[in-house]
């Protein structure tokens, strides 16, 4: 696989990463913790995936905080872990079930604690604050993590689900290294300024949700039709012509399409052989 250098770090990691969210936040539909770390043993090993994103709130309620992490840690033994960054988040916790962000100080170490032991590493690769908290001022909150840094916990700082104030804001506590928010072929244009920020300083842009069907299926059918016709072209999945959109969109991006099936995964990775025009890419909405 051709590969990304994670924002002004040097470190490179693969063009497609993998996003382990739906191994864990649907206990009806989450596979057995057999097959999540066969999976995940299997993307690595024989897709070359190198990047994984993770969050101690991949879990279905508080009761089983640090699942997603656990899985992982549990699928990467030394010599896999050894060549495979792992990304991880913390600020969000799943009361009853509920998204709630908790981004106090006295919170992220401890989560960050929690992080630690759930992965079974001394120093997490990257670290990012899931989302800003409305209660907290992100100084306080970025601040947190560069402590932590500081302290050798963490190597790389990231952030997600922030605005482009926000972002300027955590720049003036630590290096970010990331941004992590929503981008697909049906959302563009609202992320626009804060690509083009991403690009003019060196920060990797880690699209969730990268193929964007999630909840969005209106918005998804308006551009079924091209992605098909797209996709029949180039003999590739629908899925990976959306990821080959955000890979040529901007060397800044670096997907991490989510999936519980190796065949889906198989066909994703394949996004990087997909060599899209300029046609293509303005009958897809791109610039």
């Amino acid at each position: 696989m051709r590969t990304r250098i994670l924002g002004t770090t040097g470190v490179a990691v693969n063009e497609i990463g993998y996003g382990a969210m739906h191994l864990s936040i649907d206990r009806e539909k989450r596979p057995t913790e057999t097959d999540s770390v066969a999976f995940l043993q299997r993307i690595v090993d024989e897709l070359g995936i190198n990047f994984i994103d993770t969050a101690d709130a991949y879990c279905t309620e508080s009761g089983e905080t640090g699942h997603n992490e656990r899985l992982i840690a549990k699928a990467l033994n030394p010599a896999r872990r050894q060549h495979v960054l792992v990304a991880t988040k913390g600020g969000c916790v799943r009361p009853e079930g509920r998204w709630e962000r908790d981004g106090r100080p006295e919170h992220l170490r401890a989560a960050c604690d929690a992080s630690l032991k759930a992965l079974g590493c001394e120093r997490i690769d990257l670290y990012q604050l899931h989302a800003p908290d409305p209660l907290v001022p992100v100084e306080e909150s970025v601040g947190t993590l560069a402590d932590l840094q500081r302290d050798g916990k963490i190597r790389f700082v990231g952030v997600s689900n922030f605005s482009l104030p926000l972002l300027e804001q955590a720049m003036k506590e630590t290096q970010i290294v990331s941004l992590q928010n929503q981008f697909s072929v049906i959302n563009q244009r609202e992320e626009d300024a804060l690509l083009a920020f991403c690009e003019a300083n060196g920060i990797t842009y880690i699209p969730w949700n990268p193929i964007g069907g999630r909840g969005k299926a209106p918005e998804l059918a308006a551009h079924s039709a091209a992605l098909e016709h797209i996709a029949a072209r180039h003999g590739a999945s629908p899925h990976a012509v959306a990821l080959a959109w955000l890979l040529k969109r901007s060397p800044a991006m670096l997907p991490i399409p989510g999936t519980r099936h190796f065949d889906h995964m198989a066909q994703n990775v394949q996004a990087e052989h997909i060599g899209l025009s300029d046609d293509e890419m303005k009958e897809l909405g791109g610039n």
